[in-house]
C-alpha cells in the first residue's frame, strides 16, 4: 500500500508550506519506501509515497493526463486497468501503472467514473483548469483514508491519521464507497449495491456460482510485477485463498516473471493451533512455507508501535494486529512486497461463532450487512496498516465487489447454522471419528458456520483442501496464534492499570469508556500519540461478544455479562448452538478423549 497526502486550498503557496507538506508526507514513508513525489499547483499540494507493485520502473506518482492539467495521487490497485485502457483509445498513457487510467477516465466521464474501477483505492484528483478536486475511497474501505479541515479553509487528505492530526481543526475517517467533490463540498455515495439497503435476498444457493466468483476474485489479485505470497493461518478462509492461488498461478503473467512456486506465511506462538494447521495445508498444497514464531513478550514489546501504526484503541484490532505486524516485518525482510489474505469472509457468511444465536434469517442478514459496512474500522484497518507499517501490501479477495454481490444475494437461510451439526468437526483427526460423524449427519442438513462456502469447495474429484481443514471450526486470528497471547496481554495490562484507575475511567475517558484494564492500557497509549478529540472519535465503541455488533448482543441475554471480543467468549454459544441427535454423553469415549484443548472445557463437563 502506498501513502497519499494532499493539502487543498490552504491559501499558502510559500516554500515553508511546501516544506511542511513534505515533512508530513514523510510520516507515511513506511507505506511507500520506493519513491517520494510531490506536485504543487498554487495552494494545492499532492504528495505520494510509493510502494511499487505494478510497473516499478515508470509508475512513480503523482500521475497526469497528457497535458498535465489533471493530477492524481493514488493508493491502491486497479485490477481491470487493461480493460479500461481499451475504452480510452484516444488517450496516451505515460506509464504502465494500473492507476494511470484514473486521470483519463475523469477526462472522459467526469466524476461518474469511480464505479468503473474494479479494485481497492484511495485517490485525490486535482483538475488544475478550474482548481476543483475530487477524493474517493474504495467500496468497502480496504485502503485507509482520512479527511480533515483546517482553520484557513483548507481540506486535508491522508492515508493515515498521523499525516494530518496536528494540522487540522477537525478530522475523521473518509467514508468507504464515497466521493467528495470540491464543487459541492459534500460526500456522495458512489457504491450502491443491492445488499446495501439490507433487503432480504432470495437467490437460491448455487455452489458452483459461488465457487467461480471467488476463484475469479483471487485470480485477478495475482496482478503483480514483484514477488508475492499468501498469508496462511490454516483456517478455512486463508487456506482457500492459498489453494486457489496455487491452482491457478502457473498460467499467469506473474508466474512467467517469478515462477509458479507459491510462498506461504504463518505466525504464532510455539505450538499454537494456527501453526500446526497451516503447516499441514502448506504441505498439502506444496507451497514454500515460512513459519514465524513470537513470544508473548515479543508481542507486548511491540504494542506501542502497533497502536501508533494501526491508529486505534479497539481491543480486538490490537490483539490481532500485533502478530500480523510482527509477521509483516519478517515477510518484507524476505523481499516479498505483496500478500493475499482472507479477511472479510466471516462478515459475508456469518462465520463468527455468535451468529449461531441469530434468531432468524432476517436478523442474520442484517448483521452481515452491518459487519461488512464496519469492516473499514476493524479487519480492513488491521490488514492494511499492520502490513503497510513495513512496506507490504495486503490484498483481500473476499472483499471483491463482484464476489460480495454474488454472496450477499444468496438467501440467508442457506448461510445459517443447522442445529443438527456438531461443532467438534475440529476433532476429525482420525478416520474413525470422521466416519462416526458423517454417519450421524446428513451432508445437506448438518451445517457448520460458513457451510455454503465449505460446500462450494468440497470437490471430491479435484479437492481443494483436506476434509478436516475444509471443515475446521472458526478461529479468530488473535485466538488462533495461541490462546496464551490474549491471556498474556490481560496479565500485562493488570500490572499497569490499577483498580483505582478503573474507578475513574469514566471521568478520564468519557467517550468509549474502557471497561477492562486491557482496554484502559491501550487507550492510554493511543491518547499519547493522538490526543485530539477527533482522533478518539475515529474509533468505534459499543458492547460486543466474540466480535459481534452491539445490536447482535441482544440475541442472548447471557452475553451482557460476558462482553469480550475473543472468540472464546462465545464458547457457550459454540457448544449449545449445535445439538446432535446423539447426546455428548453417549458419544464414543474415543471421540470425547480427542476434543482439543482449544475448546477449553473439562472432559468431565462434556460427559455430564
Amino acid at each position: 500500500m502506498c501513502g497519499i497526502l494532499a493539502v487543498l486550498g490552504c491559501s499558502d503557496d510559500s516554500q515553508a508550506k511546501r516544506v511542511r507538506v513534505l515533512e508530513l508526507s514523510r510520516r507515511l514513508k513506511h507505506r511507500g519506501p520506493d519513491w517520494s513525489g510531490l506536485h504543487q499547483h498554487g495552494d494545492c499540494y499532492l504528495a505520494h509515497q510509493r510502494l511499487a507493485i505494478v510497473d516499478p520502473a515508470s509508475g512513480d506518482q503523482p500521475l497526469f493526463n497528457e497535458d498535465k492539467s489533471v493530477v492524481v495521487t493514488v493508493n491502491g490497485e486497479i485490477y481491470n486497468h487493461e480493460e479500461l485502457r481499451k475504452k480510452l483509445v484516444n488517450h496516451k498513457f505515460r506509464t504502465g501503472s494500473d492507476c494511470d487510467v484514473i486521470a483519463h477516465l475523469y477526462e472522459e466521464y467526469g466524476e461518474d467514473f469511480v464505479d468503473m474501477l474494479d479494485g481497492i483505492f484511495s485517490f485525490v484528483l486535482l483538475d488544475t483548469r478550474d482548481n476543483s478536486y475530487i477524493v474517493a475511497r474504495d467500496a468497502i474501505g480496504v485502503t485507509s483514508l482520512y479527511i480533515g479541515w483546517g482553520l484557513d479553509g483548507s481540506v486535508w487528505i491522508s492515508s493515515e491519521m498521523k499525516g494530518l492530526n496536528n494540522d487540522c481543526e477537525h478530522f475523521e475517517c473518509f467514508p468507504p464507497g464515497h466521493l467528495y467533490s470540491s464543487k459541492t463540498g459534500v460526500f456522495r455515495r458512489w457504491y450502491n449495491p443491492p445488499w446495501f439497503s439490507e433487503a432480504i435476498p432470495s437467490v437460491p444457493y448455487d455452489p458452483l456460482v459461488l465457487r467461480r466468483a471467488f476463484e475469479n476474485a483471487v485470480i485477478k489479485r495475482l496482478m503483480t510485477d514483484v514477488p508475492f505470497g499468501v498469508l496462511l493461518s490454516g483456517g478455512l478462509d486463508s487456506s482457500l485463498v492459498a489453494s486457489i492461488t496455487a491452482r491457478y498461478l502457473a498460467g499467469t503473467k506473474t508466474a512467467k516473471h517469478w515462477g509458479s512456486q507459491l510462498h506461504s506465511f504463518c505466525v504464532g506462538l510455539e505450538n499454537s493451533p494456527d501453526l500446526k494447521a497451516a503447516r499441514e495445508v502448506a504441505e498439502y498444497l506444496g507451497t514454500v512455507h515460512h513459519e514465524f514464531h513470537f513470544t508473548v513478550q515479543d508481542g507486548i514489546d511491540a504494542i506501542e508501535d502497533v497502536i501508533y501504526h494501526i491508529e486505534t484503541y479497539d481491543v480486538t484490532t490490537i490483539r490481532a494486529s500485533t502478530p500480523m505486524f510482527l509477521m509483516s516485518r519478517k515477510i518484507k525482510s524476505l523481499g516479498v512486497k505483496m500478500v493475499i489474505s482472507g479477511e472479510g469472509s466471516d462478515e459475508i457468511f456469518g462465520g463468527y461463532l455468535y451468529f449461531h444465536k441469530a434468531p432468524n434469517k432476517d436478523e442474520f442478514h442484517h448483521e452481515t450487512c452491518r459487519k461488512i459496512k464496519a469492516l473499514h474500522q476493524y479487519d480492513c484497518l488491521r490488514a492494511n496498516k499492520a502490513t503497510s507499517a513495513w512496506g507490504l501490501e495486503a490484498r483481500v479477495p473476499f472483499l471483491d465487489k463482484q464476489f460480495i454481490n454474488v454472496a450477499m444475494s444468496i438467501d440467508p437461510e442457506s448461510k445459517m447454522v443447522s442445529n443438527q451439526f456438531i461443532v467438534v468437526l475440529e476433532l476429525l483427526g482420525s478416520l474413525y471419528m470422521l466416519l462416526y460423524f458423517m454417519n450421524q449427519i446428513k451432508k445437506d442438513e448438518g451445517r457448520i458456520e460458513k457451510w455454503i462456502l465449505r460446500r462450494a469447495f468440497d470437490d471430491e474429484e479435484h479437492p481443494y483442501l483436506p476434509k478436516h481443514i475444509l471443515y475446521r471450526q472458526k478461529e479468530q486470528f488473535s485466538d488462533g496464534v495461541g490462546y496464551s497471547w490474549i491471556d498474556g496481554l490481560k496479565a500485562h495490562a493488570d500490572q499497569h492499570v490499577t483498580n483505582k484507575m478503573m474507578r475513574n475511567a469514566s471521568n478520564i475517558f468519557p467517550h468509549n469508556t474502557p471497561t477492562t484494564k486491557e482496554a484502559y492500557y491501550y487507550r492510554m497509549i493511543f491518547e499519547r500519540f493522538f490526543p485530539q478529540n477527533s482522533a478518539r472519535l475515529t474509533v468505534p465503541g459499543g458492547a460486543t461478544v466474540a466480535c459481534s455488533t452491539a445490536k447482535a448482543v441482544e440475541w442472548d441475554s447471557a452475553w451482557k455479562n460476558n462482553l469480550d471480543p475473543s472468540g472464546r467468549a462465545a464458547l457457550g454459544v459454540h457448544l449449545s448452538a449445535y445439538n446432535a441427535e446423539t447426546p455428548l454423553s453417549n458419544m464414543p469415549s474415543k471421540v470425547i478423549d480427542n476434543i482439543p484443548r482449544m475448546i477449553e472445557v473439562p472432559r468431565v463437563a462434556i460427559q455430564s
